[in-house]
């Protein structure tokens, strides 16, 4: 109880009823029954997240066009930026776990991390509604958005600029791995340069993959100096 009198201080969110904030916190290897862990919650705390984001993105960057508001609405929902909020909020002494995942890392494993994040924001919607989801997702989200105010180019244009200026063929991305359930699917995308060794990314669509997998060579190249194209 003390656990989660603290967290609720962390989360600045009080819960009417905390089975919903347990539920959020279990992950299925510690229950007998999937629908008693966060996987339900996760799918729905996903859309919530996106449509808030979403409109911060709109309401905050009155000059971007469809294109860069999407890079910013991706860079700001995908897995490893919830994880990034996870950590951030201590959640991960918090999730409940059978032995064997605690013992392979499962309390720092940024699928786990982010998933749970996600599932937690949907805990806050049912239980109090969508105002106090969008209140929580300002307070741990905007402050990651107004960090990267400049504009954001387009990963696989810029690559493809940069290769073709360099007189290289058009960069050739292939998939390698899709996980997951079918209604939410990681996509593991490699891109092909010549002369270079290739570069891996993920994400939540194939797009979004190739995206990271495009800034993933810029990045280690010194063409971006991180992921946001900066």
């Amino acid at each position: 109880m003390a656990g989660l009198d603290a967290l609720e201080t962390q989360l600045a969110y009080r819960f009417r009823d905390r089975s919903l904030l347990t539920r959020a916190l279990t992950h299925t290897s510690a229950v007998s029954n999937a629908g008693d862990s966060y996987q339900r919650l996760e799918f729905l705390g996903d859309r919530v997240l996106a449509l808030t984001v979403a409109r911060l993105t709109y309401d905050t960057f009155a000059g971007a066009d469809e294109g860069e508001m999407a890079r910013r609405l991706n860079a700001l929902v995908k897995r490893e930026t919830c994880a990034e909020v996870g950590r951030d909020l201590g959640l991960g002494a918090m999730l409940r776990l059978s032995s064997g995942e605690a013992q392979t890392g499962g309390r720092t494993k940024t699928a786990i991390l982010g998933d749970v994040v996600e599932a937690i924001i949907a805990a806050i919607y049912l239980d109090g509604g969508f105002e106090e989801a969008f209140q929580f997702v300002v307070r741990n989200w905007q402050p990651r958005m107004m960090a990267a105010r400049g504009p954001l180019r387009d990963a696989k244009t810029t690559l493809q600029e940069w290769v073709q200026g360099r007189g290289g063929p058009t960069p050739i991305y292939r998939e390698v791995a899709r996980t997951g359930p079918d209604h939410d699917p990681e996509f593991t995308i490699s891109v092909d340069v010549a002369n270079l060794a290739s570069g891996l990314g993920r994400g939540r669509s194939k797009r979004e993959a190739e995206q990271t997998a495009a800034a993933t060579v810029l990045v280690r190249e010194g063409i971006w100096k991180d992921m946001t194209g900066g």
